[in-house]
Formats: structure tokens, sequence, C-alpha cells
């Protein structure tokens, strides 16, 4: 099977989207069939996405501006995918646009349905909605956004695909930081961590409000706070972290904190669960069924809910909570996603 995917979210720093984008590529290309090419959808990144492309893939199309695309398919089917590159039979858009195509299937990932509620916060709703009927079949990282897609959007339950995520096995191997490198990111002896780029939909708001003089300090694994009301909070940031590096910072802290108003998945919190760190997050329908009760679940929005949630988690000496996440986190994997994936190509070249 000749599969193209939008590879533009591989380049730069690798958000979560980025993360999914390289692993799906690369344990796709691990099948004897299936043969996977990455669509730069990108100028300045063009040459950097032919260099860095995943063991087992390759990159093709022109350099040709991201927008400016973006902008003709968000309202028209110009121009087809098999211009820019040609010969596949199936299409993947692996971040919410999906490319028209004169003869290949198109397979859409919707990550999340934040940017529909939240203005500006993501691509013009009206492409989203071209790309959805574009789309042969849409892949969710879990039910619950599958669910909230059928319900918001009328997408028939028949042409979803459910392909969740999976967890990188050196998260099971993680090592506490050593000194130097505590010393390097300023990181206490014992924290409390935030891992991903801060925003409105993260809670870290209401984080803050949860914290007491009883509790350790606050990290974020990720660039600094910009909300007015955290900037002057004194939260200490690492910045960007190696994969290698953040695994290690996970590892030691008394517990991972997600504590957002919308997930579409959530892996960092099945990270640290397979690193052995305990996880508090927002009692919602996604971190929910990604954590499978394995997680100290607080409302959305209630810091002392929140705080109290926190207090047990770094208060608890029991390994078995431990070993049963970590359990349950190796159910992740990229070779399931992958299988999943290769489910909904499957379906989207019967519809045809």
């Amino acid at each position: 099977m000749r599969v193209t995917l939008d590879g533009t979210p591989v380049l730069g720093r690798r958000t979560g989207i980025g993360r999914y984008t390289a692993r799906l590529a690369r344990t796709l290309a691990e099948f004897p069939s299936t043969r996977v090419r990455l669509l730069g959808l990108t100028t300045r990144g063009w040459r950097a996405l032919r260099e860095n492309a995943p063991p087992g893939t390759t990159a093709c199309g022109p350099p040709v501006p991201a927008r400016l695309l973006r902008s003709c398919w968000s309202r028209a089917e110009f121009p087809p995918v098999e211009l820019l590159c040609p010969g596949a039979e199936v299409v993947h858009g692996t971040n919410l646009v999906q490319p028209p195509a004169t003869r290949a299937a198109g397979v859409l990932t919707v990550h999340d349905l934040d940017f529909v509620d939240a203005a500006g916060a993501g691509p013009d709703p009206r492409g989203f909605v071209r790309s959805l009927h574009r789309a042969a079949v849409v892949c969710t990282p879990t039910r619950a956004v599958a669910d909230r897609l059928t319900a918001r959007f009328g997408v028939d339950p028949d042409r979803v695909v459910v392909t969740p995520l999976g967890v990188d096995g050196a998260w099971f191997h993680a090592e506490p930081p050593d000194a130097a490198l505590r010393e390097r990111y300023g990181l206490p002896a014992e924290y409390l961590l935030f891992v991903g780029q801060p925003g409105p939909r993260k809670g870290l708001s209401t984080l803050v409000e949860a914290l007491d003089p009883e509790l350790p300090p606050l990290v974020l694994a990720g660039p600094p706070a910009t909300e007015p009301p955290l900037v002057d909070s004194g939260l200490r940031s690492t910045g960007y972290l190696p994969e290698e590096t953040l695994r290690r910072v996970v590892a030691g802290a008394r517990a991972l904190v997600l504590p957002s108003r919308d997930e579409g998945f959530g892996l960092p919190a099945l990270e640290a669960m397979a690193a052995g760190t305990p996880v508090v997050c927002s009692d919602i329908p996604a971190l929910r069924e990604v954590t499978g009760g394995h997680a100290l679940l607080a409302p959305h929005g209630d810091s002392s809910a929140l705080r109290s949630a926190l207090h047990r988690a770094v208060s608890s000496e029991s390994d078995h909570g431990i070993a049963a996440a970590r359990r349950h986190a190796a159910g992740f994997t990229w070779r399931r996603c992958a299988t999943e994936t290769l489910r909904a190509y499957r379906l989207a070249l019967t519809s045809r």
C-alpha cells in the first residue's frame, strides 16, 4: 500500500502531534507491504524534512507555502495532492487538514476539538468541515473524541476509527535525574511537573491556585507560561527538553499534573505512568479513558479538589498502584496505533 502522510508536524520542535506523526510514519514503514512518504507543506522546512524523515520513509513534494495551500484547500479541491506527490493510494492528513485528491483515498486524524470552541486557536472551522467531508475515514486517538465528532458534526460512526497513541519502550526504563542534570535545569530535590505548551485550555491557573507550602514546587517542562496571571507566579520552566532528558525529568517528579479543560488523548499522563510517576489530572472523558482508573482525578477548574488530589499523590507510599499503572501503559504501543491506522486505510480504500 502506497501511503502519503502530511509530514509537516515532524518539523521544528516536536509537539505531541509531531511525535505522533513521526512515530506513526516510522512504525507504518516497518510493515513490509506499506510504502510511506511524507509530504512537507512548507518552504522553509522542505530540505529539513528530506534530511530528517523517519527511518524507512521518504519525503516528497515541492517546497510550497503551507498557508497558501491550506487557504486554497479550505475553499476548493485544487491543487490535488497528486500534483504534489503522485502515486499515493491513501493520503493521510495528520493534523486536521485533509488534502484533496483525484484518486487517492483520504484519511484525516482529528486529535481534539478544543479549537472549535476556542476562537483563533486552530484552523479555520470552515476548512476543517471541508476536510471532514473530504476524508473517507476519520481517525481519533480516543473514543471520547470520536463521540464528540459524531455528535457535533454528524460524522457517520462507521467512518471513524479509534487509533490510540503509543508509549515508547524507553519510558519504562527512565531513571530520575542525577545531580548534574538537576543543576543544569534548576530542578529542586522534589517537584511537581507539568509537561507541554502552556495555554488557556491547560488549566495552569487552577494548578497555581491549588499549590500550597506543603506541596513540592511546580516545574514546567516546556516554554514559560505567558498568561498574565501566571507570569509573576514564580513558576520554574526548563524550556523544551530533548526526549531522553524529558524522560528523566518525568521519572524524578513526585507527580505529573495535567489539569486541562480538554484533551484529545493526554500522552504525557501515559508516559508518566510508564516511568513510575503518579498522575493527577482533570476528570474529563479523554483522560478518564486513557488513564483507565490509574490516575487521581479532580474536576476541571476546582483548585480545592486538585489540591487534595496532589496531596494524596505525593503522600502515597504504595508501589502497587505504580505497578498497575505501568501494566496499563504497556498496553498502548505504536504498533497497535499503526495496525488500527492501517485498518482505517483499508476501510478508506473500500469506500472509494
